[in-house]
């Protein structure tokens, strides 16, 4: 077989696993995903790469180790690379190597393999219960980027503070708007989020006030992760953007609305988004998302030529929000919507983003922008869910939210649904703190 046929065996909607739990058509991580991630567990303390299976780890370092799993083809490739605390090292060994590891990760999870499946000794190294393994960062960030390319929540936030009439500016619609965030703060999901403080201009005072945000809020996004960067001069076609992308995690750029309001004029976003961006622990690649590519929506007017692509560059993808609030048993469902409503694509943020020159690097982080659809239950942010307050939204054990409180835990969830099986992207989870006093 060639290694693009090797490549699409892994896509078939029938292959089954030996490990049973992936083959639970509402298990994310079933074989047709094998997303990649970096974890540690009670029995080794280091944090190295594994793939999730069902609800199980693929220690990949121990796979490596007994022979059974080969980084690159290449001879001066590294022999440790998935004993490394980030993906990077591994991601920049390049697509053929991650198409080539993907192949023999679901040959030796495929039901009818038995290397793994009946090596009880090795298979009792080389699998970790989820539930006992903590997973961390699964890179280093050298960059992050953050856009603004879904066209209902720019027409919602312009409607709210502009003339609705005029909801978008007009640059929307001729690129993707973007501003560079803070890969400092980019946090992996579970890990606590402390309420900001900033500056406040209250509606009745002639001065600003400092003090913790009123308005916090969650913004619903998934982010993709350059896996081949480009030269400082040297722009990424539109046509050829894709290869450079490694694949999506779930991202939630918290932000503090009132803050926000006040300082970003004439420049944008500062404090209001540098306090934490959260995003899931695996990282989907694009080859296991290639099954539920769909056709972006029709854009008009056409894009400048460096921003247009032939086919189809969306992906349908389910994404949800759920709120719970300290204590509660319940947690409130309070969005459902689909990546697939996305204006700008990733290859056009992409090309955008490197068209002057700008260089990016393995590893570096580009958020999506909020993404909301077409219908009230499908926006990706309280700011819009609420109309800013205006119209609470009421919770699942009674009480209402406008804004996050101190103690709320917010998840975002992201799968694509096949038949039979499910390729999804886990959870991305922050529970907020009350600001420093």
């Amino acid at each position: 077989m060639s290694a693009l046929s090797d490549l699409q065996a892994t896509l078939d909607p029938s292959r089954k696993s030996w490990v049973e739990s992936a083959n639970d058509s509402t298990n994310d991580f079933s074989i047709q995903n094998l997303p990649f991630g970096i974890f540690s567990d009670a029995s080794n303390a280091a944090r190295r790469v594994g793939v999730a299976i069902g609800d199980e780890i693929v220690d990949l370092a121990v796979l490596q180790a007994a022979g059974l799993l080969k980084a690159s083809a290449s001879a001066s490739a590294p022999t440790d690379v998935f004993s490394r605390d980030t993906l990077n090292d591994y991601i920049a060994l390049g697509r053929d190597a991650w198409r080539s590891v993907r192949v023999q990760l679901s040959n030796l999870l495929a039901r009818d393999t038995a290397t793994l499946r009946d090596d009880a000794a090795l298979r009792s190294k080389a699998l970790v219960k989820q539930a006992g393994a903590q997973l961390h960062l699964p890179l280093q960030i050298p960059g992050y980027t953050d856009f603004y390319s879904s066209k209902e929540h720019a027409t919602n936030v312009g409607s709210m503070f502009r003339d609705p009439k005029n909801a978008l500016l007009p640059n929307w619609s001729e690129l993707p708007v973007g501003y560079n965030g803070r890969a400092s703060s980019v946090v992996v999901s579970g890990t606590p989020v402390r309420r900001p403080n900033g500056q406040l201009k209250l509606p009745d005072q002639e001065r600003p006030v400092f003090g913790a945000c009123r308005k916090l809020d969650i913004e619903l996004e998934t982010g993709f992760v350059i896996g081949r960067g480009n030269e400082l001069g040297e722009p990424i076609a539109c046509a050829d953007a894709e290869a450079h992308i490694f694949g999506m995690v779930l991202l939630n750029d918290w932000s503090a609305r009132d803050i926000q309001q006040w300082e970003y004029v004439p420049l944008g976003p500062f404090n209001a988004k540098t306090f934490a961006t959260t995003i899931s622990p695996w990282i989907v690649t694009l080859d296991a998302l290639e099954p539920f590519r769909v056709a972006q929506p029709a854009q008009d007017p056409q894009p400048l030529p460096y921003l247009r692509h032939e086919g189809a560059h969306s992906f349908d993808i389910s994404l949800e929000v759920r709120l719970r609030p300290q204590a509660a048993s319940k947690t409130s469902t309070i969005a459902l919507t689909n990546f697939k409503y996305m204006y700008w694509t990733m290859a056009q943020q992409l090309a955008h983003h490197t068209v002057s020159g700008c260089n990016t690097r393995v590893g570096d982080l580009m958020g999506s922008g909020t993404i909301s659809g077409p219908t009230e239950d499908s926006f990706g942010s309280l700011l819009e869910i609420t109309w800013n307050g205006k119209k609470p939204l009421e919770l699942q054990e009674g009480g209402t939210r406008s804004f996050i409180e101190d103690g709320d835990e917010l998840t975002l969830a992201g799968w694509c649904q096949g038949d039979g099986y499910r390729v999804g992207f886990g959870t991305c989870v922050g529970e907020i703190l009350p600001a420093r006093r």
